[in-house]
């Protein structure tokens, strides 16, 4: 099994910034897509950022410009830094991983952590 545990959530004013961190562990062959979504109440779970294990990175429109994704393959560990932060980018914050190789790949989810940014 492999677990992912995400932190950094927290309140913010707009205009602020936050840097949310997602560590994988346990039985890791190899960690392909790694990425961050997130959750307004009442709304379906959108992609924010994700990023390939060779690097290569895609974000949400709303987000380009703002927000960062970054990752350290020897620590297991994806980044999301955001800044200049507005109160619509309210929501539980959530970072997946594609783990595996070939046809013994799956995606594995964190437990989300809150982001609140205040007007």
């Amino acid at each position: 099994q492999v677990q992912l545990v995400e932190s950094g959530g927290g309140l913010v004013q707009a205009g602020g910034s936050l840097r949310l961190s997602c560590a994988a562990s346990g039985s890791i062959s190899r960690i392909n897509d790694m990425g961050w979504y997130r959750q307004a109440p009442g709304k379906q779970r959108d992609l924010v950022a994700g990023v390939t294990s060779g690097g290569s990175t895609n974000y949400a429109d709303s987000v380009k410009g703002r927000f960062t994704i970054s990752r350290d393959n020897a620590k297991n560990t994806v980044y999301l830094q955001m800044n200049s932060l507005k109160p619509e980018d309210t929501a539980v914050y959530y970072c997946k991983a594609n783990v595996g190789i070939l046809l013994y790949r799956k995606d594995y989810w964190g437990q989300g952590t809150q982001v609140t940014v205040s007007p």
